[in-house]
């Protein structure tokens, strides 16, 4: 299972000492970035071949990371349609959960929102991953 890592900053910490929830999101797109580059698609394959737009996002908290803590965030495929499949993350600290999402991205044409089949190098190498 792939798993990339993320330190909390200070920028990212809320009121109550905690990373602000809204934080979360953005820690999963940056490891989604970082998984699609472990099966070979870089950042010159989201602009000229393939892109993804999020269009659900179910998170649950678990709970809490902190200012200077290590996240480890796994990350795996659990579901592939024609156009869209989802990712499923679950971030820990130091071994304890804190929050868990499930992502639905649809494919679509670099810079446009038109939906197409997610391309078959693509599905492949999800496949490969997908329990």
């Amino acid at each position: 299972m792939f798993t990339h890592r993320i330190r909390c900053v200070t920028a990212e910490i809320d009121g109550q000492g905690v990373v602000f929830n809204a934080h979360w999101l953005t820690y999963f797109d940056d490891s989604c970035t970082r998984f699609m580059e472990t099966l070979g698609f870089g950042p010159e394959f989201w602009t000229v071949e393939f892109d993804v737009m999020l269009v659900r996002a179910e998170l649950e908290w678990k709970g809490s990371a902190r200012f200077d803590e290590w996240i480890d965030i796994s990350v795996a495929p659990v579901r592939l349609g024609t156009k869209s499949f989802d990712l499923h993350y679950a971030a820990s600290v130091d071994g304890r959960a804190a929050c868990s999402a499930t992502i639905t991205y649809v494919a679509v044409v670099p810079g446009e929102n038109t939906s197409i089949a997610i391309p078959a190098q693509v599905r492949a190498a999800l496949e490969q991953r997908t329990p």
